[in-house]
């Protein structure tokens, strides 16, 4: 298969009726489900080398779903700013699953997606499913402060480029902690984060007002976050993987090692030369998680 399909599940909003897109790969109707969910101001293409190499190598029928999160790609944009948070998120990822009703759910979750999977692991339960294996891509309970200030100068800029090769360029000024990809990776990388303006040029692919709450965290907020975060990932009953970029400003070495010694005590993976965070396309990187989730 060489592009998904593209499909819409409603969600629940008090402001309205709004839809979240979803890409799919493999197999219907597989028993076997693996929900990849993307970072902050990413969408849900990022995963298309990975989901075609679990499609390849799975020995039975499978299913790859990449949602586009609220506000992002082809989903719609909340009407209320202050809703863009991970409790709306898992709400609306609880309620495609509601809809998808895979009998084995897999998870793999890149930084804020993994966040999300966190709360989604929690109360999977309440929608008759349960997450049996976790893939944490870059991210844990405690998120380093100085991260989120380096997020906080790009995200939600208005800018517009001519094509969508300056765009790329652009994004991989601020996206050089990917990691090493060639030219070919990252414009394939990029394409599907913008759309096309009005006026014939590119701009993001996403709701600039996803930097409004994100804005309003102060560092004593994020600690105050962090107890939350441990009580969920303590409670995790799933099957642990945890990926770590060896340069990683947003998941500290100290973290990601209590990650390993508490909860489902989580199996770490690190890969050198890359931060925050792995794009899950190099060979390495495909292999470790194909491996988990298929082994």
């Amino acid at each position: 298969m060489a592009e998904p399909t593209l499909n819409y599940v409603p969600c629940a909003d008090a402001n309205g009726p709004r839809r979240m897109a979803y890409w799919q790969w493999g197999a219907a109707e597989a028993a076997h489900t693996v929900v990849c969910v993307h970072g902050l101001s990413r969408q849900g293409r990022d995963f298309d080398v990975l989901a075609q190499a679990l499609v390849a190598r799975a020995s039975q029928p499978i299913r790859v779903v990449c949602p586009d999160v609220a506000g992002r790609g082809q989903s719609d944009w909340l009407k209320d700013p202050a809703g863009y948070g991970v409790p709306t998120y898992a709400g609306d990822v609880l309620g495609l699953l509601a809809h998808l009703k895979p009998a084995t759910l897999d998870w793999v979750g890149t930084s804020m997606g993994g966040l999300i999977g966190l709360a989604v692991t929690a109360h999977a339960q309440s929608v008759g499913v349960k997450v049996r294996k976790l893939v944490l891509n870059d991210v844990g309970p405690v998120i380093q402060w100085s991260s989120l200030q380096r997020i906080g100068t790009y995200l939600g800029r208005a800018v517009s480029f001519d094509d969508l090769q300056q765009a790329a360029d652009a994004m991989w000024a601020i996206s050089s902690s990917f990691g090493p990809h060639t030219p070919a990776q990252w414009l394939e990388l990029s394409r599907h984060m913008v759309k096309t303006l009005p006026d014939g040029k590119v701009g993001l692919h996403y709701d600039p007002a996803i930097a409004i709450p994100f804005r309003a965290v102060t560092e004593e907020l994020a600690l105050a976050g962090q107890a939350q975060l441990w009580q969920l990932y303590d409670a995790i009953t799933a099957d642990t993987l945890l990926l770590r970029g060896a340069e990683s400003d947003l998941l500290s070495p100290e973290t990601a090692l209590a990650m390993t010694q508490r909860g489902p005590k989580a199996r770490l993976v690190e890969f050198a030369g890359v931060g925050h965070a792995p794009t899950l396309i190099a060979q390495d990187q495909q292999d470790a998680v194909t491996s988990f989730l298929l082994g």
